[in-house]
């Protein structure tokens, strides 16, 4: 048990250390993010931290699975996240076309969903063959809508940290050591990034960061999801979801090519004219802790909790709203 505690930070320490490093390297060779007129930052600013994120992260997971205080499949997790961190980073340098991209989304999940014990994502409501088809799909989704809910300062940080706790929280509470100590891994990457990414942002994560970062996270959301616990796994991660769904469905309907850079999230449109990424961060701060606790109560009580997680969204995405337009 010992190892739940000094692996995770471990993790904090080193992605806190290689970001400044990998910052240094980024400026020196002019990968810089430089505003347009969809940016809601106004100065270059380094992009590539997934570059320190995503490769302490693995080793913490690796080491893990390594010491056999991790889940089976974990490892062969951890390759498919730095199969998707290599061709994301080539993203992030030539700007890959959607389809390179979204196969390269598909062979990683196709990955993860081998990685993962057997068992029901939808518990039981569909047969095997469709549920895993769903789960790929619903995976496949999480992973791109983490990828554009990486748009102001620090709000991926906070996103990640809350989901990771959350996690690794159900999974102390339901004894499983080994999937508290992955998620503390990625709680603690998030925190040691959050140094230089918080606003004003230093360094930004990049699709290298976000994407595997949301494979991973997907891939904890479904594990918890198999055993069971359903609920938790679907409230931890709710305002993303509602967000980036709400705002896909809504440029659909308006006939908008949905698939093109914009500002149109609830969160983009929150930062208003004063441009203040840390109060929208601390929006979404404030609602994913409620989301936390709701996790947790969900545990007993799964319906009370998936309505009070559903008011919490609601409320958030109103006040975010309501900044938006003052």
């Amino acid at each position: 048990m010992v190892w739940v505690g000094v692996i995770p930070l471990g993790v904090l320490a080193g992605t806190w250390a290689l970001a400044g490093l990998v910052r240094r390297w980024l400026l020196g060779r002019a990968i810089l993010d430089r505003p347009v007129e969809r940016s809601s930052h106004r100065i270059p600013t380094p992009r590539g931290g997934g570059l320190a994120v995503v490769p302490v992260l693995a080793a913490g997971w690796l080491i893990l699975a390594a010491l056999g205080q991790a889940p089976a499949g974990a490892a062969l997790a951890i390759g498919a996240a730095i199969g998707l961190a290599l061709l994301s980073w080539l993203d992030d340098l030539r700007n890959l076309s959607v389809g390179v991209r979204l196969l390269g989304h598909l062979a990683a999940v196709a990955v993860g969903l081998a990685s993962l014990p057997d068992g029901s994502v939808f518990q039981g409501a569909l047969p095997p063959f469709l549920d895993r088809v769903a789960a790929a799909l619903l995976w496949v989704w999480f992973v791109n809508l983490f990828n554009f809910m990486d748009g102001i300062d620090g709000i991926t940080g906070v996103e990640t940290a809350a989901i990771g706790v959350g996690t690794a929280m159900i999974a102390g509470v339901t004894g499983d050591s080994g999937g508290m100590a992955l998620a503390l891994c990625a709680t603690a990457g998030a925190a040691g990034f959050l140094r230089w990414n918080w606003h004003p942002a230093k360094l930004f994560l990049g699709d290298v960061g976000s994407v595997p970062l949301g494979f991973l996270l997907g891939w904890l959301l479904l594990d918890l999801a198999i055993k069971g616990l359903w609920a938790p796994a679907l409230i931890l991660p709710l305002y993303y979801l509602a967000d980036a769904t709400l705002t896909l469905a809504a440029r659909v309907l308006r006939g908008e090519r949905f698939w093109q850079a914009h500002r149109h999230h609830f969160y983009q449109r929150a930062l208003g004219r004063d441009g203040n990424h840390a109060a929208v961060a601390s929006y979404v701060l404030i609602g994913d802790a409620i989301l936390v606790a709701s996790a947790a109560l969900a545990l007993t009580f799964p319906l009370p909790a998936l309505g009070l997680a559903a008011l919490t969204v609601a409320a958030l995405l109103a006040a975010l709203e309501r900044r938006a337009r003052r």
